[in-house]
């Protein structure tokens, strides 16, 4: 009789237990969705932006030159417009940070956060943290975080893995850190607590979405098949549908986007727009909140319904 309980079988010849604790290791818990956003908000607007610049290279051990030089763009002329664009708005971000573009660019962190947006852990060199030993994983989050706060003199209340998925260590060691929330999931698109094997872990996710990253439609790999391009207009206007969604559902729009991606002069008018969209609809009681990840995990978790 086979052995159910060993991994080398197909998963159709599990035993039931098995198959359980892969599913129980992290899953999604109480939703927090308040009955209103902040002053009567209908819908919070979280917008955010993966500052990877170099290390989509180097996370892999790449010594492109060339790829490397792409990284920089997102610091010398992504993150510049972002700013502008966002201080003309009045509108607070989050940005998820590598250490390693930390090191790279303090001055970069230095001035957001003297601005007024957030700054969140995004991994130590943008590594693929779910195949990553316990040991070595926690070693990576607890230097990034000392990092980040070194350089922005401000301690990281947030995460956004880099690979987007969690190692089975993952959840524990975020809450080792004492981290208020993550945004790295997608079990839901209103905030929820994280449970651990079942059991609450004060955590909340603020969820991710493939279909909301500027990522998916517009990045390419010059040797490799990646080379998926959609419109700018076309972008806008799933963008802009995501949000009129949220918007009548009451919920969060969460927009991930990268300096070196949305930077360019042909894309950045996309936020231009969704911000304008957004404020059509008003500000405050029955319009939209625009918040920073870390404000709308927080006010969602004190206020939920």
């Amino acid at each position: 009789m086979p052995d159910t309980h060993s991994p080398q079988l197909e998963p159709w010849q599990w035993a039931d237990s098995h198959w359980q604790k892969l599913v129980h290791q992290v899953r999604a818990g109480r939703s927090y969705r308040p009955k209103a956003w902040k002053d009567g908000a209908r819908c919070a607007v979280a917008l955010s932006f993966d500052s990877d610049h170099e290390t989509n290279e180097l996370r892999d051990g790449g010594k492109s030159i060339g790829r490397m030089a792409w990284g920089p763009s997102g610091n010398r002329v992504g993150i510049p417009r972002i700013r502008k664009l966002l201080d003309r708005h009045g509108v607070k971000a989050t940005f998820y940070v590598p250490a390693v573009t930390a090191m790279l660019y303090p001055e970069e962190q230095r001035a957001l956060v003297a601005e007024g947006h957030e700054i969140g852990i995004h991994g130590w060199i943008h590594e693929l943290n779910s195949v990553l030993p316990r040991e070595a994983e926690r070693d990576l989050m607890h230097r990034s975080a000392d990092t980040l706060e070194k350089i922005t003199g401000k301690r990281c209340v947030g995460m956004r893995t880099p690979s987007w998925d969690f190692s089975p260590n993952t959840l524990a060691l975020e809450k080792e850190l004492g981290l208020m929330y993550d945004s790295s999931l997608m079990a839901d698109e209103d905030c929820y607590e994280l449970l651990m094997h079942g059991e609450e872990t004060g955590v909340i996710e603020l969820p991710v979405e493939w279909v909301r990253d500027d990522a998916v439609y517009f990045s390419m790999h010059r040797f490799s098949s990646l080379r998926p391009y959609t419109p700018p207009t076309d972008v806008l206007e799933i963008f802009r549908r995501e949000l009129d969604a949220a918007y009548e559902d009451g919920g969060i729009f969460q927009l991930t986007m990268h300096p070196h991606i949305i930077g360019y002069r042909s894309r950045i008018w996309i936020v231009d727009e969704l911000i304008r969209h957004a404020k059509s609809k008003g500000q405050g009681k029955g319009g939209v909140w625009f918040a920073t990840h870390a404000e709308v995990a927080a006010y969602a978790r004190a206020n939920a319904a």
